[in-house]
């Protein structure tokens, strides 16, 4: 069966796992979440947010209230103008389906807008080469496992030092290294990395 979603060949970032939830019906791409105003607090996820810029251009989607306002402020401060595509939603009065009172601004968020809505968003920069590039690229958890970066005794160790390679923060769960090192590196690069050469 064929994904209908739009492929998106950048990171997107959105404010929270319910925007993710919702784009995840729409479009296929690493989408990263602010968690709301936490990445006032948190460095290290504005590291890896500047570190996928050096990469590659990230779309920035954030409500159209004053918090979404205040986000997108601070990411626009903190990442560079050329690597950074600002797409905004329509200022829509409304209450999301799973809150039971309406934000404090009376309008929709991103997890509200309809389908056909965030369609018109990402259509100018999907890509329909993207899923192929991807599957390309078999970079997997096999290959942490393998490479000690994952359900070893110092495999938290070994991650960090390998994502210092790449100018990520340490920290990093598997699956959040790994969904950046795809984005980051090819196969062949990520092997360099950790010094073997085994094809896949």
């Amino acid at each position: 069966m064929t994904d209908a979603r739009l492929q998106i060949p950048f990171p997107v970032i959105v404010e929270g796992r319910y925007d993710k939830l919702r784009l995840e019906q729409v479009i296929e791409a690493q989408i990263l979440t602010t968690d709301g105003f936490g990445v006032f607090n948190r460095a290290e996820k504005m590291q890896l947010f500047r570190t996928l810029a050096k990469r590659s251009p990230i779309l920035l989607l954030t409500d159209s209230d004053g918090a979404g306002k205040l986000i997108r402020s601070y990411l626009t401060s903190s990442i560079p103008a050329d690597r950074l595509i600002q797409l905004y939603v329509p200022r829509i009065p409304g209450k999301e389906r799973r809150k039971a009172h309406p934000s404090a601004e009376g309008v929709l968020g991103v997890e509200g807008m309809e389908k056909e809505c965030l369609i018109r968003l990402f259509a100018p920069y999907a890509d329909a080469s993207a899923m192929h590039r991807r599957a390309e690229n078999p970079l997997s958890k096999t290959d942490f496992y393998m490479d000690g970066l994952t359900g070893g005794e110092n495999s938290a160790a070994r991650r960090d030092a390998f994502a210092q390679k790449l100018e990520l923060p340490a920290g990093m769960t598997p699956n959040a290294l790994l969904a950046a090192v795809r984005m980051l590196c090819t196969y062949e690069e990520y092997c360099r990395l950790v010094g073997r050469r085994e094809e896949p």
